[in-house]
């Protein structure tokens, strides 16, 4: 038991995030509601908070920009083998910029707990104009 506590707490076995997203296409404006999935790993773990953070990459330099952010601060508890879901919504900006061959977007998630390493998802989204 205690050298799967401390397995986890290097990312082996912990627990993990997985936003669920009902498509890949939004319009500028529009609500993106999902679910974040938290599956338990080999040990409970005690999480502190779950961020999400739409990310805009220019594919000609690789330059990245967050263009907003959602944090959910929490003091649940996963357990082994638990398996968990929490919504997720989300504003796009009515003026987003669209995607593009120079231009792409995409959902990076952390899952933060209070001991260990960080668990992360990325989720492609493309912005299309009406």
């Amino acid at each position: 038991m205690i050298l799967r506590k401390y397995m986890s707490l290097l990312g082996v076995g912990s627990a993990t995030i997985d936003l669920i997203l009902p498509k890949e296409t939004y319009y500028p404006g529009e609500f993106i509601e999902g679910i974040f999935m938290i599956k338990g790993g080999t040990v409970d773990q005690q999480i502190k908070r779950i961020e999400c953070d739409l990310v805009m990459t220019d594919l000609t330099n690789g330059n990245e920009k967050v263009i907003d952010t959602t944090t959910i601060l929490t003091s649940k508890l996963i357990q082994s083998e638990e398996s968990d879901q929490l919504t997720f919504t989300f504003k796009l900006a009515d003026y987003i910029p669209t995607s593009s061959d120079e231009r792409s977007y995409r959902f990076k998630t952390r899952l933060t707990f209070n001991e260990g390493v960080e668990s992360k998802d990325q989720d492609i989204i493309q912005i299309i104009s009406k």
